[in-house]
């Protein structure tokens, strides 16, 4: 038996409960109900405030864009426009809602292996920062709408620089066989490239390359650079081509258990910034701008996901289930590529650690699992079970699966609360079902 492991972005308060933002988890249950995401917002400003620092101190150009995908919704975006940011969104709804959101047009850029001819006149008409062009077909498209429209665009060439990042197969895209970007390998870069320069509605303003999510060093990065770095280089004796703009991506780590030990956001950002600026130099080139794409690392680990306790099913010798009232409806992580979690109970985090149980949810899988072998308190149906670092990627890949609605999220900073999405209902399922 043992005391529970909390996580660093959470708190307990004097009533003996687990505080979100300094606002008591139980109470937030009650007013709100359950599933329910609970963001700490001063975590979130925290690690944006980090990443940019080591931009800051080292004194070099630079933005840092939130990749919406993580959490994407008006109030994230309002949020991190507010603080200084850009952001990256890769369909026309992640543009629709950033939009309406507040973000400013020019510091948006529009990703995507696939974007839709209406999609990209979307972003054409809304004056965007720049679009990330991803393949020939997508040229095509955008020329079209452009030479239509009497227009023009910034446009940034996304590579795949040929780097496997050490995380997940589904969350690896540097490498050469990835279904994003242009390959290098084989000319596909340098003749998308040859393509762009020579269109007069479309200004390049750099290179993107992204090699993966959830990367816990920095090496991966730091073999991108010199890659890209090098790539430029050539391109530049080549074509004269100079990139003002060197984008490389996000994925840095989150933590999402006791075990996972990510860099700190401004060490991360400063051992790419050492990077760039040591291979530039060697080639004599001039420094761009370097953007970075942070979203699991801003969102994730600012958030929990807040369940009532219900049913419970023990297997003696083989298992205890304990199952909650929401799931892989809110949280397909696990399901997915076997993601870990925590768990502890809200309303006694101190608690001794009593039982090993098996965190299900109420979906009809026996692949909704939302944490094996978790080590809590004794149980009781009604009791508030937190499960930390939900911020990302639980929302945004929400479902409603086996008709039930999606949760509500909610804002926590200084101890107040706003609601900003809420629960679905039951009639919000059928707007778009229109019967016989």
């Amino acid at each position: 038996m043992k005391l529970a492991n909390l996580s660093d972005s959470f708190e307990i308060n004097q009533a003996g409960h687990l505080a979100i933002g300094g606002v008591d988890t139980l109470k937030l249950a009650k007013k709100y109900g359950t599933p329910l995401i609970a963001y700490d917002v001063s975590k979130i400003k925290s690690k944006i405030k980090h990443f940019k620092q080591a931009f800051i101190e080292a004194n070099v150009p630079y933005r840092v864009v939130y990749a919406s995908k993580a959490f994407s919704a008006m109030a994230m975006y309002q949020l991190v426009a507010q603080e200084g940011l850009g952001c990256d969104v890769v369909s026309g709804g992640e543009l629709y809602t950033a939009l309406k959101g507040g973000m400013p047009p020019e510091r948006i850029e529009f990703h995507g292996n696939n974007k839709l001819p209406a999609e990209l006149e979307m972003a054409v008409d809304a004056k965007i920062g720049c679009i990330v062009v991803d393949n020939f077909q997508e040229i095509e498209f955008l020329d079209n709408i452009l030479r239509a429209k009497k227009s023009s665009i910034a446009v940034v060439l996304r590579v795949a620089p040929g780097i496997e990042a050490e995380t997940h197969k589904y969350i690896s895209t540097g490498q050469e066989n990835s279904k994003f970007g242009f390959d290098v390998h084989s000319g596909q870069a340098e003749k998308a490239l040859k393509q762009l320069i020579e269109n007069p509605r479309m200004n390049v303003k750099g290179v993107h390359c992204h090699i993966g999510s959830q990367i816990f060093s920095a090496k991966g990065f730091v073999m991108a650079v010199e890659k890209m770095v090098s790539l430029l280089h050539e391109w530049y004796e080549k074509y004269s081509f100079e990139a003002e703009v060197l984008n490389l991506g996000g994925g840095f780590g989150t933590r999402y258990t006791e075990q996972d030990q990510p860099l700190p956001p401004e060490v991360f950002a400063a051992k790419i910034i050492t990077a760039v600026k040591e291979k530039i130099n060697a080639y004599g080139l001039k420094l761009p701008a370097i953007w970075i794409e942070p979203g699991r690392s801003l969102a994730g680990e600012a958030a929990a996901t807040l369940y009532t306790v219900g049913s419970r099913k023990d297997v003696e010798g083989v298992c205890h289930f304990v199952a909650v009232d929401g799931g892989m409806g809110d949280n397909i992580r696990p399901a997915l590529y076997q993601a870990k979690y925590e768990a502890m109970l809200a309303n006694k985090p101190k608690a001794l650690q009593e039982q090993i149980v098996t965190i299900v949810g109420k979906y009809c899988e026996s692949g909704d699992i939302l944490v094996q072998d978790a080590s809590l308190p004794i149980t009781h149906p009604g009791d508030i079970l937190a499960i930390p670092s939900t911020g990302a990627y639980g929302y945004t890949m929400a479902s409603n699966y086996n008709r039930n609605p999606r949760p509500a999220v909610v804002f926590c900073e200084n101890g107040t609360d706003q609601l900003i999405i809420r629960r679905e209902t039951y009639d919000d399922m059928l707007n778009c079902d229109l019967g016989m």
